[in-house]
């Protein structure tokens, strides 16, 4: 699995502008090459949720907008179309794909921590 180099938080603020713009939730991070549509080896590949009301041009352009305001290539694979294999692999083996912090499920409000 190829680590990410990017802040965390910045991301964080960028999905959530997206997922503003477009009917989906980011779930987690996957690891490089999962997504096998974009090219790049210093291209995101994130796990989404589809939420009602997506269409493949509104996917398409949650790519575009995200990898606009990233500066590089992003790729978004949905759970909702993982079947058979694929989706063994990257949903049932541990550490395949990596969390997103303080996210929960669509439809479910965030819980922040208190520290």
């Amino acid at each position: 699995m190829n680590v990410h180099q990017f802040d965390r938080r910045k991301l964080l603020g960028h999905l959530h502008a997206v997922e503003e713009k477009f009917p989906l939730r980011f779930v987690g991070l996957l690891p490089r090459g999962t997504a096998v549509h974009v090219f790049g080896d210093d291209a995101i590949d994130l796990l989404a949720e589809k939420l009602p009301g997506l269409s493949l041009t509104g996917l398409t352009g949650a790519e575009i907008d995200l990898s606009a305001r990233l500066h590089r290539p992003v790729g978004i694979v949905l759970k909702s179309e993982l079947k058979g294999r694929e989706e063994q692999e990257v949903l049932a083996e541990p550490n395949r794909y990596e969390p997103l912090a303080d996210r929960e499920p669509a439809g479910r409000p965030v819980i922040k921590r208190s520290s």
